[in-house]
């Protein structure tokens, strides 16, 4: 069998982090293996351990990989954005903290992904941070570490529940906790 050059071999790395980002995402750490990963991507299953050393590994750059999709623009349309129901519905294009916190949270502690999960977090809550008004760097942390809480959360929830009204009840409360109540809630029935 031919070997790829290194250029292909480079494309066929990005292709299969980009494949991953989305299936984790969609499925969770552990439902989807690297035989579907590497399906998905298009190539077979026995390139894989030329690219990573392990499924972590892939998931650590998959992370890394959602984590660097842009967030551009003011607190507003960073709030609008997260609690959509866009980005509920569309767990393999949205934020990996909402989509993997659970399963993370099972990972045991020092582990690779756990290690690069927290990473990911101070980067939201520092994005978060940056995009407040001016106060003490130590209100400003609070305030973004509680924003960021009642982002993540109100997505997972409103993915969990079965009822949509539900499910935009909990993102219309949590837009209006996070912009301080200059919304009104939305009520059932109306």
């Amino acid at each position: 069998m031919p070997r790829v050059s290194q250029e292909q071999a480079k494309l066929n790395r990005e292709r299969v982090v980009e494949v991953a980002s989305s299936l984790f995402r969609e499925r969770g750490l552990n439902g989807v293996g690297v035989v579907d990963i590497m399906a998905a991507a298009g190539l077979t299953h026995g390139g894989f351990y030329g690219q990573f050393a392990n499924k972590d590994a892939l998931a650590v750059e998959a992370f890394e990989a959602a984590l660097a999709e842009e967030h551009r623009g003011t607190l507003d349309a960073l709030i609008e954005n997260y609690l959509s129901v866009g980005h509920v519905m569309s767990p393999g294009r949205g934020c990996p903290l909402a989509a993997l916190a659970n399963d993370v949270a099972r990972e045991p502690p020092g582990s690779l992904v756990r290690s690069r999960f927290t990473q990911g977090v101070e980067h939201l809550a520092g994005l978060l941070a940056d995009l407040m008004p001016r106060t003490s760097k130590e209100r400003r942390r609070q305030k973004s570490l509680a924003h960021l809480s009642t982002l993540v959360g109100a997505v997972v929830l409103a993915r969990a529940v079965d009822n949509p009204s539900v499910a935009q009840e909990l993102i219309q409360a949590a837009r209006e906790s996070v912009r301080g109540g200059s919304e009104p809630p939305v009520r059932r029935g109306d």
